[in-house]
């Protein structure tokens, strides 16, 4: 067991104690995680580039007694025009031009499939990790995977500047980074774009990796996990009572044996941690750059030993500040790569859609949301089909402003490029789906077409279903069904009960979700009101306010 003397203090930012002896060295490592492309800051808070002013300052107040280790936990490039538009090429350019040491890979960065247009492979010689390969082997930095399998050989994958872990030297230590990613990354991204790897338990393959990296010498092991979870207190980073402890990441903290890992820079849940788990410093902040992570570690040189410790709160990212006692000034290799980038991006940001919302139109309110409802509605009126069902928590990532709507506010709503895909299902088998989602009431899924009624009778669940027109959905009758490709392939679970063995067929060349959303707007122009896509009198969702959890369809 090494031996630790642990300091934390808590402050919002400030420089690390100096280290007062030469021997000791102190090690900033600062982390991000699920940045999804948001290269330039929104209303002078997040971005890439502000971002890169913190790291300069953080930078320049290590130069004399330690080093800084930059790191992200994943899901890199995905979600915004300025990255999407190059599949995450803007991104990677400005991670080089910051220094990033390493990078995890995440569930998301296998969303653009092949390289180039197609979002998923269609044809013989297709690589669905084509776009993703592409991007590591332009980075400077390595992406870690040690649990990314290839399902072929039974051994980690072999891609360019791929790899399980790395070793770095800072101010004469050495550490060793290990990269990780959820398990649940096939029901997390898409599907056909990963049906030639598995993943392999996380705390299995960072126990392996960090017994290596000992053995080769590192003082600090470092984990980029992507794989999450929640805290909601930073006052205290040993009081985990605000954390949910049964998270993937926690749980994974929780399986290593003491004194293997120091730190783990998580993410995929895009929530705070900042905190002290089985004597790792577990860290986390949120998404979109709106925060980075931050742990000191003072180092002993000659034993390797760490001596001290902080563990930071998450730390926001704004314009304009002060940190390190210095001005935070944005980098201006960033800045000039952001925008080349947004410059690319604009035009088609702004093309008008010509509708005007009189308020912003949100999806925070549950199981149902004018949002929510917004988007089932128009995927199903520009669509023959009898209903919609739609992953509206997990797909809707930003609200729709109030004002002149525009292609750039669909896009924020939905980034991602899932296809719109119309399957035939029994009303029975809805039916299943509706029962699975009652128990799911903060994150069920969003439907058109239809109002839902659950109760519980004896812990059997009973659920009618109607259309809009009043009439019972029966049984027996088959419905068309309005979905997305990325629930055809098992995402969200929502679909799960119903995708018969030989999986759904994969439609290419439908449109866009969001496309699908564009062309509804245009057709349907003028003012539109939150109000507009929520009946008070006739809820699509109807629960009880409380749903035993024993409570099951009859015969499930």
């Amino acid at each position: 067991m090494r031996n630790f003397l642990l300091t934390f203090t808590l402050l919002a930012a400030g420089c690390a104690q100096v280290a007062t002896q030469p021997d000791l060295a102190v090690i900033s490592v600062i982390g991000t995680n699920d940045v999804h492309g948001e290269l330039v800051a929104q209303d002078d808070r997040g971005g890439m580039t502000t971002f890169s002013g913190y790291i300069n300052a953080v930078r320049l107040a290590r130069a004399k007694d330690g080093g800084l280790l930059l790191v992200d936990a994943g899901d890199m490039w995905q979600g915004t025009l300025e990255s999407n538009l190059n599949e995450g090429y803007s991104v990677v350019e400005a991670y080089n031009a910051m220094g990033y040491a390493a990078a995890a890979i995440g569930n998301h960065e296998f969303d653009f499939g092949p390289l180039g247009p197609k979002p998923i492979p269609d044809s013989e010689g297709d690589n669905p990790t084509g776009a993703l390969q592409a991007r590591a082997t332009m980075a400077s930095f390595p992406l870690l995977a040690a649990n990314l399998v290839d399902a072929s050989t039974g051994e980690m994958v072999e891609w360019d500047n791929v790899q399980p872990s790395v070793v770095v030297q800072r101010a004469g230590v050495l550490i060793g980074v290990i990269g990780v990613l959820t398990e649940s990354t096939r029901a997390t991204t898409i599907a056909a774009n990963v049906r030639d790897i598995r993943i392999a338990p996380l705390a299995a393959a960072i126990e392996e990796h960090a017994d290596k990296l000992r053995g080769a010498g590192a003082s600090l092991i470092v984990v980029v996990a992507h794989a999450g979870s929640r805290c909601t207190e930073f006052d205290d980073p040993y009081d985990t009572s605000s954390c949910r402890m049964d998270g993937e990441i926690m749980q994974v903290a929780q399986a290593l044996p003491p004194g293997l890992v120091d730190h783990i820079v998580a993410g995929h849940v895009h929530q705070g941690i900042a905190h002290d788990v089985n004597g790792i410093a577990v860290t986390s902040s949120y998404s979109n750059t709106r925060a980075f992570s931050r742990v000191d570690f003072t180092v002993d040189r000659r034993s390797g030993e760490v001596v001290d410790r902080r563990i930071y709160p998450p730390q926001r990212i704004v314009a304009g500040a002060t940190y390190e006692g210095r001005e935070v000034v944005p980098d201006a290799e960033v800045v000039a790569i952001a925008e080349r980038a947004a410059d690319m991006a604009e035009k088609r940001r702004a093309e008008p859609l010509g509708v005007t919302l009189d308020a912003p139109v949100s999806h925070r309110t549950r199981p149902e949301s004018p949002l929510g409802n917004l988007m089932t509605d128009a995927v199903l009126q520009t669509h023959d089909a009898d209903i919609s069902i739609h992953n509206v928590w997990g797909g809707i990532r930003a609200e729709l402003p109030e004002g002149e709507l525009t292609y750039g506010d669909v896009f924020r709503m939905f980034p991602f490029d899932n296809r719109v895909a119309v399957i035939e299902l029994t009303g029975a088998e809805v039916r299943s789906i509706i029962a699975r989602q009652a128990h799911n009431r903060n994150r069920a899924a969003g439907f058109s077409g239809m109002r839902v009624y659950v109760s519980c009778d004896v812990n059997e669940m009973q659920v009618r279903m109607l259309r809009t027109d009043g009439a019972e959905i029966t049984d027996d009758e088959v419905l068309r069904v309005v979905v997305n490709d990325f629930l055809l392939l098992g995402g969200d679970d929502i679909l799960t009960p119903v995708i018969p063995e030989a999986g759904f067929p994969i439609p290419n060349g439908t449109p866009l979700v969001r496309d699908t959303l564009v062309r509804w707007f245009r057709s349907n122009p003028g003012v539109m009101s939150p109000a507009d896509f929520v009946d008070a009198d006739a809820l699509r969702w109807n629960l009880p306010e409380e749903l035993p959890a024993e409570c099951r369809l009859p015969g499930s």
